[in-house]
């Protein structure tokens, strides 16, 4: 089952739907038939997903501090596959693992949530300052090697 993200696909993305695959999948199963099989059969052509850790900066506006927690906790609750969220009543980060097929699709992802998600979950008018996305194997080596972001915080919605 893929989940989609609403609203048309940003520019610079060749007309590639912008697309989140379930947890429910094995990374590298989607897409496992050849184009042809596709053609013959009417389903498109996905090539494998892969799991990529997305920190997300935002900041702007002073906020109090209990709406930018319960947003935040209302974003974790839409948004199922939220690790760890700091905030403070100017700026917040936000990681979490994003299912992709490429680096472009994960950062697009990425860079449309806080913005989709402002109104229904009544997060603040603020806006993307910062994004970074490694993949899976690049996020464990720079954990081994001791470079890398490991949460700074347990999994949930915390203040800085």
């Amino acid at each position: 089952m893929k989940r989609g993200r609403p609203g048309h696909s940003s520019r610079g993305t060749s007309g590639r739907a912008l697309v989140s695959v379930s947890s429910g999948h094995d990374v590298g199963t989607a897409g496992a038939g050849s184009s042809a099989d596709d053609a013959e059969t009417g389903h498109d052509e996905h090539p494998s997903a892969r799991l990529w850790h997305v920190t997300l900066s935002v900041s702007g506006p002073r906020a109090p501090l209990a709406e930018v927690r319960r947003g935040l906790e209302q974003l974790a609750h839409d948004h199922p596959f939220l690790l760890t969220s700091r905030y403070a009543t100017d700026h917040a980060e936000i990681r979490y693992w994003e299912e992709a097929r490429d680096l472009h699709d994960a950062a697009a992802l990425a860079l449309r949530l806080w913005g989709e998600h402002r109104s229904t979950a009544g997060l603040p008018p603020w806006e993307t300052v910062g994004l970074e996305v490694i993949d899976r194997t690049t996020y464990h080596q720079r954990l081994a090697e001791g470079y890398g972001p490991p949460p700074a915080v347990p999994v949930g919605v915390h203040p800085y």
